[in-house]
């Protein structure tokens, strides 16, 4: 309920903010000069921008389940899951947060992810082959490293940040189509085809540069999962861990869930960085390396 709560706030806040924006700069006398209440524009920015942040989030553990086919334990069959049970309840206990579903996942490249819009009823789920490649104190640090991302509520901070996004792309991008249509093209009447075309290239456009924020974001919860995953499992597991992922064949998990896997799609640097996910496993390495001075 308190997360439902933050949404609506934080939506009424981006609302009021793009308001006095709009008011300074002049952009509410030219949407009325041309007909257009921007108050009805605002709340349309805000229900879609945050509208569709919510509902991914809402439904994200039956996504996550359904794209990887990932099968809950609901009564341990073997050691390996009754292992993974008992490890995940003790780090869960020791970050505060409720018991997660445990799952696994068939895959041959060593993965696991974290989601779910509440901490105290999230899911963590491990592949096959991570299980498969890595020893155990190696897999109880990715474990770590998922239970501290449900523990920090990333899931609905980089949730709340893709709303706030997209209200300022719906928003911004039919602003914009409005100018061109009735300033540059000289449309008087109803909405045409400029204004048609010019949101579409512009919320193309701005959605680009949006998501930039929004891994920028990501990148820096991944330095922050690890140094839970180093604080639950030791940071020698959690290096050793990451050491092993650079050694392994990586396929990316499916895009809904990539934010919140111990690993994203191969690592680059330069330009390419700044649309991923996950910072460069080399990067994460050295900073729990500087993190304990070695």
């Amino acid at each position: 309920m308190k997360r439902v709560l933050l949404f609506v706030v934080t939506n009424i806040a981006v609302i009021l903010v793009l308001s006095i924006v709009v008011n300074l700069l002049g952009i509410d006398r030219f949407l009325y000069t041309n007909g257009i209440n921007y108050w009805n524009l605002l709340i349309f920015a805000g229900i879609f921008g945050f509208g569709g942040s919510f509902i991914s989030l809402a439904i994200s553990k039956w996504m996550a389940k359904w794209s990887t086919g990932a099968q809950v334990i609901m009564q341990p069959r073997s050691d390996m899951e009754i292992w993974l049970m008992s490890t995940v309840q003790k780090q869960a206990s020791q970050a505060g947060i409720g018991m997660p579903d445990v799952a696994v996942f068939e895959s041959d490249s060593p993965n696991a992810f974290a989601t779910g819009m509440n901490k105290n009823n999230a899911l963590v789920a491990v592949s096959t082959g991570l299980l498969r490649t890595m020893r155990r104190d190696e897999v109880e640090a990715v474990l770590g490293h998922e239970i501290s991302h449900i523990a920090n509520g990333d899931m609905i901070t980089l949730s709340l940040i893709q709303g706030v996004v997209n209200t300022f792309v719906i928003f911004i991008s039919r602003i914009v189509g409005y100018f061109v249509d009735r300033v540059i093209l000289k449309n008087e009447e109803g909405h045409g085809l400029g204004f048609f075309i010019t949101t579409i290239v512009a919320q193309i456009v701005f959605g680009i540069l949006a998501s930039v924020i929004v891994m920028w974001f990501s990148r820096k919860r991944e330095y922050v999962a690890d140094a839970g995953g180093a604080n639950l499992a030791g940071t020698g597991s959690m290096i050793a861990a990451l050491e092993s992922l650079q050694r392994s064949a990586h396929e990316p998990l499916p895009d809904q869930m990539t934010a919140f896997g111990i690993s994203g799609k191969p690592s680059k640097h330069g330009f390419k960085l700044l649309f991923m996910t996950h910072p460069p496993l080399e990067d994460r390495i050295e900073a729990l390396k500087r993190s304990v001075g070695r």
